[in-house]
């Protein structure tokens, strides 16, 4: 009987503790191509699960905008803004505004103004939350490390 018990305890355990995980619905995925001698793209893609959304880069006083921010270096200087395509629109009631999002996938482009002859990486850190029509997972930050491919 005790056996039955201690073995019911562990499943028990492992079954809540793999019901507590919050979803990750975004998968991040990186690239680069050089465009001239001292210039490149960058380019961070989110792949976003059926159902989930988030949020355009360019939200103003709704929910947690998409950001994205670059580590300081002498190998690279990021030049203007992070161009993202146009988003889709819809109302929601929660913010009493219409709110620009994305589903399935969205693709981030940064120009990128290199300082050395060699090829450095890009390193930085992106925030977004993903949200679906029930709920919103807390906001997320990821690091990156992006090489600059010749």
């Amino acid at each position: 009987m005790k056996k039955f018990l201690l073995v019911f305890a562990v499943l028990l355990a492992f079954g809540y503790s793999a019901w507590a995980q919050i979803d990750n619905p975004v998968k991040w995925s990186y690239a680069s191509k050089k465009t001239g001698d001292k210039d490149a793209v960058i380019f961070l893609k989110a792949t976003i699960q059926k159902g989930w959304h988030i949020y355009s880069q360019t939200e103003q006083g709704g929910p947690a905008k998409s950001s994205f921010t670059f580590s300081k270096s002498k190998d690279y200087t990021p030049v203007g803004k992070i161009v993202e395509p146009k988003p889709l629109q819809r109302y929601e009631q929660a913010f009493s505004m219409n709110i620009g999002y994305f589903e399935t996938a969205v693709v981030f482009q940064q120009k990128i103004k290199l300082g050395t002859a060699k090829s450095p990486a890009v390193k930085g850190a992106l925030g977004y939350i993903a949200c679906n029509d029930h709920k919103c997972n807390p906001p997320e930050e990821v690091e990156f490390n992006i090489p600059i491919s010749n």
